[in-house]
C-alpha cells in the first residue's frame, strides 16, 4: 500500500472481530474511524483503542444514522463492513422464523449495501479505495451453505454477491473491494471457536491493505482464495 497514511472505517468495531481489526490497522499506522450502533459504546472504544482514534455513532439499518455518521466522517479510504448478526443458530430452512431472516438480511446485506452507497463513491472519485466486506463460509456454494443458520448463511451469500457487483462497478477507479471468509471466530456471535478475534482480524487487515494492482472481487483469506 502507498505510504500516505490512509483512514479507515470499521463498522461494528465496538467489540469482537471489529475492534480487533482496528487495534490492528492502527498498529498498521492507519488513522481509524470505530462505529458502532451506541454512540457511547463507540466512544469508549474509541479512548480505549487510543486518542488519535475517532468514533461515530452509525447504524447501518437506518439510513439517516449512516447519512449522519458520513457527514460528521467526511471522505475514507478503506471502509470495514464488518457489522452483522447471527439470530437463527440452530434453526432450519423449513421452520426459521421469516422475521428473524428479514431481520439479518437487513444488517448483513442491507447494512453492508447502505454503507457502502455513503462512503465507496468518494473513493471512485478519488481514484482509490478499499472495501473488505466480512463474510462467512456458510455462504459459499462450493463450501456448502449451512441449513442449521439458514438466514445467516444465505445473508453472507448475498454478500458476497454484493461484493461482486461492487468490485465490478469500481475495478477501473483504484478500489478494490473483496470479502474475507474469517472463520470460525471466538466472538459475542460463536464463543465457543478456537480462532481469536485478533488472529482473524489480521486477516481483514490484510485486505484491507492490499497494494495497488492488487486482486479485487475475491472470497479470501490471507493469501488463500476461496471459490464462490
Amino acid at each position: 500500500m502507498t505510504t500516505e497514511q490512509r483512514t479507515a472505517l470499521i463498522t461494528g468495531a465496538n467489540r469482537g472481530l471489529g475492534r480487533a481489526v482496528a487495534a490492528e490497522l492502527l498498529a498498521r499506522g492507519l488513522r481509524i474511524v470505530v462505529t458502532a450502533r451506541d454512540e457511547a459504546e463507540a466512544a469508549a472504544t474509541a479512548r480505549e483503542l487510543g486518542p488519535e482514534v475517532r468514533w461515530a455513532a452509525l447504524d447501518v439499518t437506518d439510513q439517516q444514522s449512516v447519512d449522519a455518521a458520513r457527514k460528521a466522517i467526511g471522505p475514507v479510504d478503506i471502509l470495514v463492513s464488518n457489522a452483522g448478526v447471527l439470530l437463527d443458530s440452530g434453526s432450519d430452512p423449513l421452520s426459521v422464523s421469516l422475521d428473524l431472516v428479514r431481520q439479518t438480511f437487513s444488517v448483513n446485506l442491507l447494512g453492508s449495501w447502505r454503507v457502502a452507497q455513503a462512503f465507496v463513491p468518494d473513493m471512485v472519485r478519488r481514484r482509490w479505495g478499499r472495501v473488505v466486506l466480512v463474510s462467512s463460509g456458510t455462504g459459499s456454494f462450493s463450501h456448502g451453505l449451512f441449513a442449521g443458520s439458514p438466514g445467516y448463511s444465505v445473508s453472507k451469500t448475498a454478500v458476497n454477491g454484493l461484493t461482486q457487483l461492487l468490485a465490478g462497478q469500481t475495478k477501473d477507479y483504484g478500489v478494490l473491494v473483496n470479502a474475507v471468509n474469517p472463520g470460525p471466530t471466538r466472538t459475542r456471535m460463536m464463543p465457543g471457536a478456537q480462532r481469536t478475534a485478533e488472529e482473524a482480524a489480521r486477516d481483514v487487515a490484510d485486505a484491507a491493505t492490499l497494494p495497488d494492482g492488487g486482486p479485487t472481487g475475491t472470497f479470501r483469506r490471507g493469501e488463500q482464495v476461496f471459490d464462490w
